[in-house]
């Protein structure tokens, strides 16, 4: 049956497509934040603005939103891919690293705030009930548009991932909390559904982890052999919607499973891929999302109550962004990574919305102050990005940044030197023992800072952000050295300069074998194994030790190396074999790696 025109669905699908071809490009163009961009053609093609005139210029509903809760679900698809890809970034020996982040940061961060906002509602009038449902909803912070702004790799990203997982971890225990607090429902039925909540959960977690464990590998192994691109993407979705579903079913939230079927992938060979075969998905499906937020904001009532609105998102913002602060410190964050993580964590998130409705529908708050705080959330969601902005430049001036960055030299005789700790530090004395000239990069200002005052040559700087790698004149440098034990990010780093400099030397730092084979892959021309080369050098002494002489010790040495070197290449190209091949995108050579 053929679909006209005259299908409201199919007109909004096309709305949402051109807008996707129109916002990203331009406002990439001019090195703008597409969030933004999606959040205002949300307010232009929505029912508070071109939207409301389509009665006096039909036309305009071919341009213009005609339900806006039609897109909804695919609004929330895009949070389900957010979180996923989020998982592919991680894996299970960093979430129990940042454990203590987690269960510690993660609610005093939320419960503090929360119970500062809802104090103060109390104080303005609003009954305890309200209040509570008020300063919990606030309280969370934007999953879909933090992490994306800072990753999950950097001094800033891991703090504010620690705390938004706990947030998200914790949404489903507000529900039912405020169920619970509701003039009709008793507070012992809403505490018995919680601890249900807490054992079905747990159980299906499990469960997930190890079918995840015994599945996914022999899954995508088969899709991989196949070398067809839809069935390694029909596989993707398959991993994301069936977790999804099995967390949904147990009383969690979606994205909790979504989360976990990145993290399950992430530990296969396979992550690579499938990232980058789901990432226009996820963008596409955010930008959906922001669409909505956009949609949501009605200018005239802005306009008339616009008193009210600035002094409420003004609080939200100064409250969280306090509390957060103050919290880092306690925990020992430098006042500049604390500072921008408190702006970047200041405004609401997209489940404030649902939160709202929730304490709207058991009636612990009218109808009109729901409306009034959605309005507020989708204003915070809106000045996000400015926030960061506002964050990061309040980190560098905090920590005195812009005395510690240097301009990378442009003769090409330089070597880049990308961490500079344990490792780093070593190659930039040989280098320095062999009078080689090098930029140092690090993102620890106290790091910067220390090596200044001995001479190095270092700039302060997070490779995390795509500006930096750009600024680094990676195509006239003689060489790329990467030092970070960030495995994930190292190899992300090694594709994104391979694209932009195909003839750069890139000699990176690897945990053990596999790590070195994936690096390979990514286009490193060396790619050094701790475990391997601490083997080697034990070796190297023990034959000392036993007596044999140093020149055949060190010959055997040098030869075990090269034959472990050409082992782990021989893999690297032999794992390439059944991937699925395909031409890289033109968005893979410009992206944030």
């Amino acid at each position: 049956m053929a679909i006209g025109l005259e299908n409201p669905q199919f007109s909004d699908a096309l709305v949402i497509l051109g807008a996707a071809g129109l916002v990203i490009p331009a406002f990439a163009r001019f090195r703008i934040s597409p969030v933004i961009g999606f959040i205002l053609v949300g307010l232009l093609v929505g029912p508070a603005g071109l939207g409301s005139q389509v009665e006096r210029a039909p036309w305009l509903y071919y341009v213009t939103i005609s339900d806006p809760h039609s897109i909804e679900p695919f609004a929330e698809f895009g949070i389900v891919l957010l979180l996923f890809s989020i998982g592919l970034e991680l894996s299970f020996r960093r979430l129990w690293a940042m454990r203590r982040l987690i269960s510690g940061i993660g609610p005093a961060e939320l419960l503090g705030s929360a119970l500062i906002i809802g104090t103060a509602l109390h104080l303005l009038g609003q009954s305890w009930p309200g209040a509570i449902g008020l300063g919990l909803a606030l309280a969370l912070s934007s999953t879909a548009l933090v992490l994306p702004l800072v990753g999950t790799t950097s001094a800033v990203g891991r703090g504010a991932f620690a705390m938004l997982l706990f947030e998200d971890l914790a949404l489903v225990p507000i529900i039912f909390a405020l169920g619970a607090l509701a003039p009709s429902a008793g507070a012992e039925g809403g505490m018995g559904n919680i601890g249900m909540v807490a054992l079905r959960g747990g159980l299906t977690v499990v469960a997930i982890y190890i079918a995840g464990r015994m599945i996914l590998p022999r899954l995508f192994a088969q899709a991989a052999r196949t070398k067809s691109p839809e069935l390694f993407l029909a596989a993707s979705l398959l991993v994301v919607i069936v977790a999804s579903v099995a967390t949904t079913a147990a009383g969690l939230s979606p994205i909790v499973g979504a989360l976990l079927a990145g993290l399950l992938i992430a530990e296969t060979e396979y992550h690579t891929e499938v990232e980058v075969i789901t990432a226009p998905f996820k963008g596409l499906a955010l930008g959906v999302f922001l669409i909505s937020v956009g949609m949501s904001l009605d200018l005239r009532l802005i306009a008339k109550n616009w008193s009210d609105l600035l002094i409420a998102v003004v609080g939200v913002v100064a409250v969280k962004t306090m509390v957060t602060y103050f919290l880092l410190r306690l925990a020992n964050a430098r006042r500049g990574i604390a500072a921008e993580t408190g702006l970047l964590m200041g405004s609401p998130s997209e489940t404030t919305l649902i939160v709202l409705a929730t304490a709207a529908q058991a009636q612990l708050i009218q109808a009109s102050t729901a409306a009034f705080w959605q309005t507020v959330t989708a204003i915070g969601l809106t000045i996000t990005p400015v926030l960061a902005k506002a964050g990061s430049a309040a980190s560098k001036r905090i920590e005195g940044a812009a005395d510690l960055s240097a301009a990378p030299p442009e003769d090409g005789k330089h070597t880049v030197i990308i961490g500079f700790g344990r490792v780093g530090r070593m190659v930039a004395d040989l280098l320095d023992r062999h009078a080689q000239p090098y930029l140092a990069v690090e993102a620890d200002i106290d790091v910067v800072k220390a090596a200044r005052s001995a001479g190095k040559s270092i700039m302060y700087g997070d490779v995390i952000r795509p500006e930096l790698v750009d600024r680094l004149n990676l195509p006239g440098a003689r060489a790329l050295v990467l030092t970070m034990d960030e495995p994930v990010l190292t190899v992300r780093l090694t594709r994104r300069v391979r694209a932009l400099a195909p003839e750069l030397p890139i000699v990176a730092r690897a945990r053990d074998a596999a790590h070195a084979a994936e690096l390979y892959r990514a286009g490193a021309t060396d790619a050094v194994p701790e475990t391997l080369e601490s083997s080697l050098q034990l070796s190297e002494a023990l034959l000392v030790d036993l007596g044999v002489a140093m020149g055949p010790v060190i010959a055997s040495i040098h030869e075990k190396r090269d034959e472990l070197r050409q082992t782990i290449r021989q893999e690297a190209k032999l794992s390439r074999e059944p991937r699925i091949r395909r031409l890289p995108r033109k968005g893979e050579l410009n992206s944030a790696s």
